[in-house]
């Protein structure tokens, strides 16, 4: 790849400290083409989330028929999409809180359209507990990193005033996820009160975060994609629930370190 190419492709990556591996090998690089065609064509983000939700819409459509082959390459072309509006909104300085909200409302209505077409072609309950562990590993997946900035001194997002479909789409946000963070906040408040500076470190470990890194909805997409071309989609509901059990081992992982962490402390100052 030229070195312009390669410079505007970096430039173009969403600022994570963890790495979805198949995300940042495949999906990025593939969509990166497409994004400087839009980028010339001066497309909207926001249109390249419609255009992304829409293909999963109709992915979800194709599953509800029973034709998983286009199923499978159409949520290959939403992972593409969904990567390409994220990158032509940082490589054109079109960042907004309207385009954040609404890629993140898309992908969940998206994914609920795609669980409820799963329900027509496997056990309902199936298909509904592997919607409610996708929807609890992402947003595991997004507090575990935002909480580790934190830990790190990272600056809180100021809250802002909103206005008209940024101030709807915001409400609709906290009604949605709000809850789910706050159940992860919760949940880290309680392990780690009363302990020291160095055990909150240690258990916001970059381990956890790069882990859960993996299981971002691109690989999520990708994993459905290759269960639909199988003609196994029941398949992707148990791995689905078996990375939602990952999280449990991670975070004993994490007690761990922080328990460490506490008892190393004290035996380095009594050494100094």
């Amino acid at each position: 790849m030229p070195d312009a190419a390669a410079s505007r492709l970096a430039r173009s990556r969403k600022g994570r400290l963890g790495t979805d591996l198949l995300c940042d090998w495949l999906y990025r690089p593939v969509a990166h083409p497409l994004v400087l065609a839009l980028l010339r064509l001066r497309v909207p983000p926001p249109a390249v989330v419609g255009a992304g939700a829409l293909t999963g819409l109709v992915g979800a459509v194709e599953i509800g028929r029973g034709d998983y082959l286009a199923a499978a390459l159409l949520l290959q072309l939403k992972t593409v999409l969904d990567n390409a509006d994220g990158q032509l909104a940082r490589l054109s300085g079109r960042v907004t809180l309207f385009g954040r909200y609404l890629d993140s409302e898309s992908d969940l209505f998206v994914n609920a359209a795609l669980f409820v077409a799963l329900g027509f072609r496997i056990e309902p309950w199936l298909a509904a507990a592997g919607f409610v562990a996708l929807t609890a590993v992402l947003g595991i997946n997004f507090n575990v990193e935002r909480l580790y900035r934190q830990e790190r001194g990272a600056p809180v997002e100021a809250a802002q005033a909103l206005g008209g479909a940024t101030a709807l789409l915001a409400r609709l946000y906290a009604a949605v996820y709000a809850p789910q963070d706050r159940l992860v906040e919760s949940f880290a408040s309680r392990r780690l009160r009363g302990r020291t500076r160095e055990a909150r470190l240690a258990w916001h470990d970059a381990a956890t975060v790069a882990v859960l890194a993996n299981f971002g909805l691109s690989s999520q997409l990708a994993v459905l994609g290759v269960c639909l071309a199988v003609g196994n989609p029941v398949l992707y509901v148990f791995v689905v629930l078996g990375e939602l059990a990952v999280t449990v081992p991670l975070a004993l992982r994490r007690e761990l370190l922080a328990r460490r962490a506490e008892r190393i402390a004290p035996a380095v100052l009594a050494v100094d």
